[in-house]
């Protein structure tokens, strides 16, 4: 087991790839993605039938994420596909979005083919490979991404994408204004945070606490989208298995098992103001109810004025968390064996 310093130093004994700066970079990515999604030229053009993301791991989160930020605002159908094919009611009248970092992720690649059969309006955001060039050859928009980065790294570009998106087909409002305030919010707290933040930060210290159990990370609205964030960032920056739930379905199930977790997980729980009065109620009891069963429970506020600064400075707190647990286990963030063995053994 590492030390518990989180220092610069301690860092770069792991960090091989400089994760801890893409993802302090978090404030640049954002207002790229602006620039980037404006310099693709697409054009508004309402989506009466509605608007599907599709993607995997850290480009299908982008979805996800932005599906929770528009929350009540949705105007029409948006929904997320992670898998292989879309929802039977796309047809021409849907805007579908394909996002996938590397361009030869294959369920977003199927689905891609998928829209094209039905004959579906396409927007595809890569930075090349084999999705960028049926998009080409198809004359369907791409939105380029940034090369070097790991595609979790990436989440601003994607979740930014699948916003503006949104917002130029009709299902939502546009929340670029949102966007730019969290690009000032996230640089700030980036510095609060950071590897040069004081040892005592709140990223360290839930880190500290955290990166000997299996997590359990709570959300509600917005922030299970971002529970589901850290969930996976811990499993792949970490190396941890971790677990994202969700109030108020947790409450009519999942807290019965607590009694039973023997010491071995820990619970974080995301909230924010903009939160049901009543599943704020729920969130609290559900700590309270856990911390009663004898495991470590940690209550985080999210920061900001709007839903978009609040729900990116829980992302990049997650984010850093990761890290820092990556760093406490010592473990290197960028490594993936499990992933590409199973990618190995797929091709088979």
């Amino acid at each position: 087991m590492a030390s518990s310093v989180l220092d610069k130093t301690a860092i770069r004994a792991v960090d091989s790839t400089s994760q801890f700066s893409e993802t302090l970079d978090l404030s640049t990515h954002l207002l790229d993605a602006l620039w980037r999604i404006e310099s693709a030229g697409i054009a508004p053009a309402e989506a009466q039938g509605g608007y599907v993301v599709a993607g995997m791991g850290g480009s299908g989160v982008g979805g996800r994420l932005a599906l929770g930020a528009i929350g009540d605002r949705l105007r029409r159908p948006m929904v997320v596909a992670q898998g292989y094919h879309l929802p039977a009611w796309v047809g021409d009248d849907v805007l579908v979005l394909v996002s996938s970092y590397s361009g030869g992720t294959e369920e977003a690649l199927s689905c891609y083919d998928d829209a094209k059969r039905r004959g579906a309006r396409r927007v595809v955001a890569t930075t090349g490979g084999e999705l960028a060039e049926r998009a080409r050859a198809d004359r369907v928009p791409v939105v380029p991404l940034p090369g070097g980065f790991q595609p979790r790294a990436a989440v601003g570009y994607a979740t930014v994408v699948a916003l503006e998106l949104a917002a130029l087909c009709g299902v939502a409002p546009s929340l670029r204004a949102e966007v730019e305030a969290a690009a000032v919010l996230v640089e700030r707290l980036a510095g609060e945070w950071g590897p040069a933040g004081s040892e005592d930060n709140e990223a360290k210290a839930l880190a500290r606490r955290f990166h000997a159990t299996i997590p359990v990370v709570v959300g509600a609205e917005m922030t299970a989208a971002v529970a589901y964030r850290w969930k996976s960032q811990l499993n792949e920056n970490a190396k941890l298995p971790a677990f994202a739930s969700e109030i108020p379905e947790a409450g009519h199930n999942e807290v019965c098992g607590w009694p039973a977790a023997d010491g071995r997980l820990g619970a974080v729980l995301l909230s924010e103001p903009g939160l049901h009065e009543r599943n704020r109620r729920r969130m609290e009891l559900t700590g309270r109810l856990i911390a009663d069963a004898g495991a470590p429970v940690a209550s985080v506020e999210a920061k900001g004025g709007s839903v978009v600064e609040r729900m990116f400075s829980l992302i990049l707190l997650g984010d850093l968390v990761s890290l820092y647990c990556a760093v406490l286990r010592g473990v290197d963030p960028v490594e993936i064996a499990m992933i590409d063995r199973l990618k190995s053994e797929l091709a088979d």
